[in-house]
């Protein structure tokens, strides 16, 4: 389980078939092997880690499933990620409830100043779009994101300074591919009614 707040910006080392090496700047001797670490919004396990100057690497294993559903069949040697551990008991529950299993894939339609922030427009896969609404809470790259504004299949979220600043969100292009995680308590309201009806 995860809150959405990032907390640290890591990047691809390298990559095999479905088995990523990850760069991070956490302690090696503060993961354990099967640790949950959320990668661009993705929950992935630890299977090794070792040292690397002050921070790691750390291993992963990406099921086809998962590269199929995510962005993380793109994923290429030296491309920045956003990385957050496993939330523990008594962490401040900062962002919303995020479990880091991608329900599908957003694309950046617009990027425009607003003040010293940026407004980002997506859209979102139709069988997704009735799960996101105004006020509510999206993650997008891992990332725990106010929804601003809904029209169909496409939505806007708010970015400030400082999350532009710690996150991969500052180097954001229109056209990318974003991993969008809908708000898991719209799911469960959805199935509920799905069946009421």
């Amino acid at each position: 389980m995860f809150t959405g707040l990032i907390t640290d910006v890591g990047n691809v080392v390298a990559r095999e078939g479905g088995r990523f090496i990850i760069g991070s700047n956490y302690p090696a001797n503060g993961i354990a092997v099967g640790a949950s670490i959320c990668c661009d919004g993705v929950c992935l396990t630890a299977t090794r880690i070792e040292p690397d100057g002050d921070g790691c690497r750390f291993d992963v294993d990406v099921s086809n499933e998962t590269l199929s559903k995510s962005t993380l069949g793109q994923w290429k040697p030296g491309q920045a990620i956003n990385l957050e551990r496993s939330l523990k008991l008594g962490d401040e529950l900062g962002g919303h409830i995020v479990s880091g299993h991608v329900d599908g894939i957003a694309t950046i339609l617009s990027i425009r100043p607003d003040g010293d922030s940026r407004r980002f427009l997506f859209q979102a896969p139709t069988h997704l779009a009735p799960f996101i609404a105004p006020k509510g809470s999206v993650a997008l790259d891992g990332t725990s994101l106010t929804v601003n504004e809904v029209a169909g299949d496409t939505f806007g979220v708010n970015l400030i300074p400082h999350s532009l600043t710690v996150t991969t969100w500052g180097r954001k292009e229109v056209g990318q591919p974003i991993n969008l995680e809908v708000d898991v308590f719209a799911r469960y309201v959805a199935r509920q009614l799905e069946f009421r009806s």
